[in-house]
């Protein structure tokens, strides 16, 4: 694969962001009612917090993990992806919409899968009918597909018909095809009208989705002078009234080409005329922005109006509280990797590098890319990619700062997310930190020299630091915000003063067996005169968790009347909340919540646990999602034992125990490797070996089963050592 396509995999999954920010606010509006709010369309139409999630980006980012987790790579299996989106989707809330079985596409295939339906029977027009079958979402979840093939429709039109089946049939299989290979096709080809013709060389030619695509080309060549005049075609000929169902494929499909054509190649126009169309704008200038941005790279996004907003942050709402929190660089990487896995070829050593030291690597080596980094201090500040020789490849993050006397900034990155940061609670996110007390924050950071001197990186940095003569440049440290009982607070690390043209690696360990929620990390700097231009050449976070989380300390985080969620945890169903300063939990076949990184591998957790009700009490380790983990505790009236979940529960060992509702138990579970030993009381019950296909990381969490409740509180997690 070329190197070139890993920026365009990354300008690819930012122009999706981009494109379903932009539709989000008009979603299902007509396009009248758009040009009486907003005349013209030339850019976002609504100023956010930060964007929260969204099904167009859940669907990939999620999905995309079906070829590395389904165990047929490098093929792609229509029940590889039903089993991340089963393992992956909240029972029914989160992630796409769920409107009713029979009324939602994919909340019926959902159910379908859920209740013993394989797919691809689970979206078939056999099961589920076609009116349900030919829904949009088809092709909106599939530009993972595409951007993981650049140049390869071939294998980009297999994976997206594997993927669209399980929740589609007929259109609304071929729509996915269709989009999924202009994608893959945009890395390899500039003109849009080839980009096209190369989407229908992969769809049936009889099929009613190549027809409008045919009829609204062959408008194009006739009429190619208003696009408004071509969406009225649309309405004539393909709108929503001759077609069932909430929001059918068909008309979405023909805006999109739409767009393409009238758009003559401009990313900014494109995108905005499909927004001016109305109908299901999020999800058509979604896969639109996919194609314009894979084809014109980071160079054809303007920074200020498209990218400065979104500041490389990804939210999403899966049942994985710490996954939720990502941004593009993380998933253009994780898609980049993949490209180079399925092509058999080695990806370039600074990449590999980069990709192999994991998702809490944050590094600055896309094109204009942030990390989701943000400035903050006592006067203006502004943070730029520019390129500069770092340890992790060639470029860094330069933080501007003005300032007069005394100056103080902090350059961060935010670890945790409320409902405070946001200004809305699309598709319900909840949350888990991404770094955790015990873990070490290591930064790499310089200053450039002075003006007047030749700086290793003062060209690039615009290299000029020009404080006032005879200081000693900048005092930093390292530092983490916290959350606890009583509200916020910092914790510092030591200070240390770098001189002007000095590089420096500050390394701090945040104190272990804290209970309080890391909020954010990052970098203090104070400084005399100004201004002042920091380089962050990278930041990354390593070790093992150690701490403690205090239910009479957490608090039910409040999203709308309807979505209320207890912090730090995702819930994958039943009803959790907080009473008395613990965590209860309650539900009729399964409840279950989880709290952690997917990616802990060996740990210690100890649960104070207090049945209520009922006959089955857990608690989970190596939680790979609501489909996938291990649980221990109380398997019936003086039963305890362990048991293994891949969507149905194995029962691998149980034991008589006496116990009853009321009174408390500490139970441990300590995991390493494929072998477990678990306590109750202090006292070993259980040493297990899985050598069948061993879960090897993951969270933990709190489980119930027919019928029960129970509640717990407290949870003390140590990660062990490796090896």
């Amino acid at each position: 694969m070329k190197q070139e396509y890993i920026e365009k995999i990354y300008a690819g999954w930012l122009a999706k962001m981009i494109g379903i920010r932009l539709g989000a606010v008009v979603e299902g509006w007509t396009c009248e009612r758009i040009a009486r709010e907003y005349g013209e369309v030339k850019g976002y139409l609504q100023e956010y917090k930060n964007f929260a999630a969204d099904d167009d980006s859940n669907g990939p980012y999620y999905l995309l993990r079906a070829l590395s987790e389904g165990g047929h790579f490098p093929d792609l299996q229509p029940q590889d992806v039903a089993d991340a989106l089963m393992n992956y989707a909240g029972w029914e809330h989160g992630f796409f919409w769920f409107g009713g079985y029979g009324v939602s596409t994919e909340h019926t295939a959902f159910l379908n899968l859920w209740n013993g339906i394989p797919a691809p029977l689970s979206g078939s027009a056999q099961q589920n009918g076609l009116a349900v079958a030919e829904q949009i979402g088809g092709q909106i979840f599939i530009d993972c597909w595409g951007l993981m093939n650049p140049g390869n429709p071939e294998r980009a039109a297999r994976f997206a018909r594997a993927a669209a089946s399980v929740t589609h049939d007929g259109n609304g299989i071929w729509g996915g095809v269709f989009i999924a290979v202009c994608i893959s096709q945009a890395f390899v080809e500039t003109d849009i009208r080839r980009i096209i013709e190369k989407g229908l060389e992969y769809i049936p030619q009889d099929c009613e989705y190549a027809a409008v695509v045919r009829d609204i080309c062959a408008y194009h060549e006739e009429h190619p002078q208003s696009w408004r005049d071509c969406f009225s075609h649309i309405r004539k000929n393909w709108g929503y009234d001759r077609y069932p169902g909430n929001c059918h494929i068909i008309p979405n499909a023909a805006v999109i080409i739409l767009s393409l054509l009238y758009g003559e190649g401009d990313f900014d126009r494109t995108l905005c005329i499909c927004n001016m169309c109305g109908w299901d704008t999020d999800c058509n200038v979604g896969n639109t922005a996919t194609i314009m941005g894979v084809r014109g790279g980071t160079k054809a996004i303007d920074p200020e109006k498209w990218r400065a907003p979104i500041n490389d942050l990804a939210i999403f709402s899966g049942t994985t509280g710490a996954l939720n929190i990502s941004d593009i660089p993380e998933g253009a990487s994780l898609m980049a990797a993949l490209a180079f896995r399925l092509d058999g070829e080695e990806p370039p050593a600074l990449w590999k590098n980069i990709w192999d030291r994991g998702r809490n690597l944050w590094h600055f080596e896309y094109p204009g890319s942030t990390h989701a980094f943000c400035i903050r201090g006592s006067g203006k500040g502004h943070l730029e990619n520019v390129r500069s020789q770092s340890a992790s490849g060639n470029r860094a993050l330069l933080a501007v700062m003005e300032g007069e006397g005394e100056s103080r900034y902090e350059i961060f990155r935010k670890t945790y997310y409320e409902p405070e940061d946001f200004s809305d609670s699309r598709y319900d996110p909840s949350f888990s930190p991404v770094v955790y007390p015990g873990q070490t924050l290591r930064c790499l950071l310089s200053l450039p020299e002075r003006a007047g001197d030749n700086a290793e990186n003062a060209g690039e940095a615009k290299g000029a630091n020009t404080a006032a003569e005879g200081d000693a440049g900048a005092v930093l440290c390292l530092y983490g915000k916290l959350r606890g009982k009583d509200g916020t607070a910092c914790l510092y690390a030591e200070e240390r003063r770098l001189a002007w043209g000095e590089r420096a690696q500050l390394e701090w360990r945040i104190p272990a067996g804290l209970s309080e929620t890391i909020l954010e990390v990052g970098v203090c700097c104070r400084f005399s005169g100004g201004p002042v231009k920091l380089l962050l050449h990278e930041m990354e976070v390593t070790g093992g968790a150690d701490y403690r989380i205090d239910f009479s300390r957490e608090r039910t985080e409040k999203w709308t009347d309807c979505h209320r969620e207890i912090s730090q945890f995702t819930r994958g169903r039943g009803l959790a909340y907080l009473e008395g300063g613990q965590l209860h939990l309650t539900g009729t076949d399964w409840a279950e919540v989880y709290t952690g990184s997917p990616e802990w591998k060996d740990y210690e957790a100890q649960f104070e646990l207090t049945p209520q009700l009922g006959e089955e009490h857990c608690v989970l380790f190596r939680v790979q999602g609501a489909a996938r983990s291990y649980g221990f505790g109380f398997t019936g009236k003086n039963r305890i034992g362990v048991w293994k979940k891949d969507r149905e529960v194995r029962l691998l060992k149980e034991l008589p125990f006496a116990w009853e509702a009321g009174r408390s138990f500490c139970l441990t579970v300590r995991a390493k490797g494929e072998v477990f030993l678990l306590y109750a009381d202090g006292k070993e019950l259980f040493r297990i070996t899985d050598e069948d296909r061993p879960r090897l990381s993951g969270c933990i969490g709190l489980g119930v089963r027919n019928n029960s409740h129970c509640r717990i509180d407290s949870i003390r997690l140590r990660e062990l050592e490796q090896g």
